[in-house]
């Protein structure tokens, strides 16, 4: 056992937990990190010439700060430069994503119901939740057909129970102009429709974070068991205990809640919904004849919401993948079912007809897309700012619990690293 003193104690070696630190000037830090590697959900492996992701993470940036960075960490590693090619597999047929904006693409018939729908849609000032809000910008049919099926596949929930901007600036929202203009301009101005990846994998860009840090700072294989917030102490499961004056947590929220014993953190983590997201991540024998990046699937009939290209992204010869399924947060997942279903369903969209599966790994995310809704995020805020009194800030994705990029977390990480050493 050891008893540590540190200025900055930083929970998470993912990307929120590596920024931060390399934002510091201070060299009075330590980040522990439950894994054997840093990265978090930003981790990649590599076997037998296949590049493989926790999930897709890919590079887009909309500041110059942060893309400056990256490029100036990434300087000596090759990446890939891509125009997004993304589709939706829809009975049968490929349309263009997104599905609001392609839906000229569609049989005549389904057109039309759509065009028709979206004509007469009943817009209102305000909506009660998610759903309430597709219905009253998109009309039913662009709804039923994408729009509710494909996102109950992702969030593996009903979607009333969400905010109505539980997606914020991610959700492709288009209007009836747009969506006119677009059946002649076949224009995509969603916010990634251009993306840098590495050949070694995103995980890259977190090894460079990790290297650039003093790495005796980095504790590996540490999981926290407790913190003790009136004492501000944080137990290790290997027996050290670590003092602070400031507490960063980039580890989910749900997680970070059951370390101080409190009944008032217990009630919140209750009250925490979210998703799981099963992903495979698939080798094969040869390449496909698809040449998109990724593919969504709304229809119930196949288990997987996301498909996902690694070869033709890298434009790698053999046929990589990874493969997105959505559960609850309390469903049991039976991995050898899915992993049979998926391979079934794989042959059945045609995307690995006489192809061999040379290797495959599983990932479990838990917690993966986390549930915005009203009245939790109104607590969440509460709580978000009682612990900032104590010297304590939680960020990042599953930290503020919220949806939002990697670049959103690098730059709330670097805002709050300059703002707490001003202090």
């Amino acid at each position: 056992m050891e008893k540590i003193n540190t200025k900055y104690l930083i929970l998470g070696a993912g990307v929120s937990g590596l920024t931060f630190a390399n934002f510091l000037k201070s060299n009075d830090y330590i980040v522990v990190e439950k894994d054997s590697r840093p990265g978090g959900y930003c981790k990649t492996t590599i076997k037998d010439n296949y590049v493989w992701d926790y999930a897709g993470h890919f590079f887009h940036f909309k500041t110059d700060e942060m893309k400056s960075l990256f490029e100036e960490k990434m300087k000596d590693e090759k990446l890939v430069k891509q125009d997004k090619n993304t589709k939706i597999y829809y009975k049968n047929s490929l349309i263009n994503y997104p599905f609001q904006t392609n839906i000229h693409q569609l049989p005549k018939d389904e057109f039309i119901d759509c065009l028709y729908d979206l004509f007469n849609k009943e817009e209102k000032e305000d909506y009660d939740n998610f759903l309430d809000m597709l219905y009253g910008k998109f009309g039913k049919s662009i709804v039923e057909k994408f729009l509710k099926p494909y996102n109950e596949k992702l969030y593996a929930c009903n979607l009333n129970k969400l905010d109505k901007d539980a997606m914020g600036r991610f959700f492709p929202y288009a209007d009836l102009k747009q969506i006119i203009n677009n059946m002649k301009a076949n224009e995509n101005n969603s916010y990634n429709n251009q993306f840098l990846y590495p050949r070694k994998g995103a995980g890259a860009f977190m090894d460079k974070l990790y290297e650039s840090l003093d790495v005796n700072k980095v504790k590996l294989n540490a999981r926290v068991t407790k913190i003790d917030i009136d004492n501000k102490e944080a137990y290790i499961e290997n027996g050290d205990v670590i003092s602070y004056e400031y507490l960063i947590n980039t580890s989910p929220l749900n997680q970070f809640l059951q370390l101080s014993g409190r009944q008032e953190d217990k009630n919140l983590l209750e009250k925490l919904s979210y998703n799981k997201v099963l992903v495979f991540n698939l080798g094969f024998e040869k390449k496909s004849d698809f040449d998109e990046h990724w593919i969504y699937l709304p229809e119930k009939e196949y288990n997987y919401y996301r498909i996902g290209f690694y070869n033709n992204i890298l434009n790698d010869e053999k046929l990589s993948m990874y493969i997105e399924i959505g559960f609850s947060k309390d469903d049991e997942i039976d991995v050898n079912k899915e992993l049979k279903e998926t391979l079934e369903n794989l042959e059945k969209n045609g995307i690995t007809k006489d192809n061999k599966l040379v290797d495959h790994e599983t990932i479990i995310m838990d917690p993966a897309y986390v549930h915005i809704e009203k009245e939790t995020t109104e607590e969440i805020n509460k709580y978000m700012k009682k612990i900032n009194e104590m010297n304590i800030y939680s960020i990042g994705r599953y930290g503020a619990w919220t949806y939002c990029s990697m670049e959103d977390a690098m730059i709330s990480a670097k805002e709050l690293a300059n703002k707490l050493e001003q202090e």
